[in-house]
């Protein structure tokens, strides 16, 4: 699997799972999938990371994110 898709979605997961673990713990209730979420999200970076040759510097994680949407547009 390419690593921008990998980076990609993890950094979406992490965009939902976010606030819903605000969201669960406002409501007092444990926050289960939400951490699953985070969980997820943070192994897909991580190994988007790991994967890339070089890795990813901060400046070239909107570039994939930017080539990835493109390239789901352009389908």
């Amino acid at each position: 699997m390419d690593t921008d898709l990998l980076l990609t979605i993890g950094l979406a997961i992490a965009i939902f799972a976010i606030p819903a673990a605000i969201s669960a713990f406002s409501d007092g209730r444990p926050p289960r999938a939400a951490t699953v979420g985070i969980v997820v999200a943070g192994a897909l970076i991580v190994i988007a990371f790991y994967a890339r040759p070089g890795g990813y510097t901060l400046r070239m994680v909107p570039e994939a994110v930017a080539r990835t949407l493109a390239r789901v547009v352009n389908r």
